[in-house]
């Protein structure tokens, strides 16, 4: 009963009620979302060290018994995700507090911003799969609201065409379910897994397996189902969608995993096989649309399909190295295109039209040398150039390429690496080298960018020292690679 896991959760959602109850004093709120912010920060890395010491850690909700009551469950998947989610969560706070954009502005912001994440810390913990979807609906719901009353006259289209697709996603997750608790008459992930481990597979159990991977495949804006993202990421305020394309879309990532290496053991390797296809693709159709696009947002929006793709090539190969890699590459993923996204919010602020397009922010960047280097730190760590945290990713995923013997997925990974080098430089010398045309008109302030320096800062830190962060991943890539670690600490015995 480790209520600090109770604390990653909680913190955002009682900061969000106090929130809406001091909706016209916004300095106040503002102040109270971000201390909630830090609070859940700070419990997910008392959770994480916990779990360090002594396994994994629960919290079961009114001290019922599982597997009939709800149970929290931080092992070290779920506890380094979370501190990963938090850190950019707790960032997003930070710049909305010096976010020029009039949504921000507005009193149901702040409190939707932490309900968001509050969403994001519940899925990633709960043992319960029913309440994964409650959490993930109220992610969803969160952040469609967000980017409707963005700024930006083409939030609202993008956030109903995203309503509507996320309820297609909503749909798969109620069927596989709805599937599971008719098969085995429980919720609880890891008495699923008991059952599955005997070896019996009743009719609806492997209908449920595509249901449950339908649903996260589109969480994650994976193909075929990525046709969503790039307008409502790119719609959305400049702090929700630094969230959105850096965290959230790994709860999918964390959904596949939890899959593969807990329930579905059996149909692990099938279910691989179908992701290293999916993430090829994922990786060339990301890299290429991001060359050709016209808005720098776009461009990071189009670029997380190839990241995500990386990480499903190594989940994929399914070696614990691989695994180890796709863990690493998912966290420094997660600060590297949040920090970019800032930045580009920061740019873009200082337009007069407040736009990304590249051909009206051309230039914009070359009176501005600390947000060209900050850019540029950002590109490269994106791109994999050493020492930032970017090559480390790389490093670990060609040792798990190299250890698991694909050798024509690596190749074309290493060189689909090659194009995020190319649209990355080609983006910053056109904001911050190019000669600004004559009509280009400037503000003399924008977006306060403490966050993103610090984000950047953080890249610079796990690329020169990256020892901790590879031995957390090889640690958590061991504990659930053995199922039954998972499956004690929740069931006993």
């Amino acid at each position: 009963m480790n209520t600090l896991v109770l604390g990653v959760v909680f913190s955002p959602l009682i900061a969000a009620a106090f929130g809406l109850l001091l909706a016209r004093n916004r300095t106040l709120q503002h102040g109270i979302g971000l201390i909630g912010a830090v609070a859940a920060w700070l419990c997910s890395i008392g959770v994480l060290l916990a779990n360090l010491e002594s396994g994994p850690q629960l919290y079961r909700l009114g001290g019922w018994p599982t597997p009939f009551g709800i149970v929290l469950v931080a092992d070290m998947l779920s506890s380094l995700f979370a501190v990963m989610s938090a850190t950019v969560v707790a960032a997003g706070v930070l710049y909305a507090l010096g976010c020029k954009d009039k949504v921000v502005t507005y009193p149901a912001f702040m409190p939707l911003f932490l309900c968001m994440g509050a969403g994001l810390f519940g899925a990633l913990f709960t043992g319960d799969i029913f309440t994964m979807f409650v959490f993930i609906e109220l992610m969803v719901i969160a952040s469609v609201t967000l980017v409707a009353i963005s700024d930006n006259r083409l939030g609202l289209e993008a956030a109903i065409k995203y309503l509507l697709i996320s309820s297609l996603g909503t749909l798969f997750l109620l069927i596989g379910i709805a599937a599971l608790y008719a098969t085995f008459g429980t919720l609880t992930m890891a008495d699923i897994a008991r059952l599955l481990a005997s070896g019996e597979r009743p009719l609806l159990a492997q209908a449920a397996a595509v249901m449950l991977m339908c649903a996260f495949l589109l969480k994650s804006a994976v193909f075929p189902f990525h046709f969503w993202q790039p307008d409502f990421h790119t719609t959305a305020p400049t702090p929700v969608h630094s969230v959105l394309s850096s965290v959230v879309v790994k709860v999918g990532i964390y959904g596949l995993i939890r899959m593969i290496t807990l329930m579905f053991t059996a149909e692990a390797d099938l279910i691989q096989d179908l992701l290293v296809i999916l993430g090829v693709i994922g990786i060339f159709f990301g890299s290429l649309g991001a060359l050709g696009t016209y808005d720098a947002k776009r461009l990071l929006a189009y670029s997380t399909f190839g990241q995500i793709g990386f990480i499903l090539v190594a989940i994929g190969w399914g070696t614990p190295l691989a695994l180890a890699a796709a863990l690493v590459y998912a966290v420094n993923h997660s600060f590297i295109k949040s920090s970019l996204l800032m930045i580009t919010g920061g740019i873009s602020s200082r337009s007069i039209g407040k736009t990304a397009r590249l051909t009206e922010i051309a230039g914009l960047g070359k009176k501005l040398p600390y947000i060209s280097v900050l850019y540029f730190l950002g590109g490269m760590a994106l791109a994999g150039i050493p020492p930032l945290n970017g090559f480390i990713s790389k490093v670990t995923l060609v040792q798990g390429g190299i250890g698991a013997e694909s050798w024509l997925v690596l190749g074309l990974a290493v060189g689909a690496g090659m194009i995020t080098l190319l649209y990355m430089m080609r983006t910053w010398q056109h904001i911050f080298q190019k000669v600004p045309d004559e009509f280009t008109k400037t503000k003399p302030t924008g977006d306060n960018l403490l966050a993103p320096s610090l984000l950047i800062a953080l890249c610079i830190v796990l690329g020169i020292y990256a020892a901790p962060l590879i031995d957390l991943a090889t640690q958590t890539a061991a504990q659930i690679g053995d199922p039954q670690i998972y499956i004690r600490a929740v069931l006993g015995g």
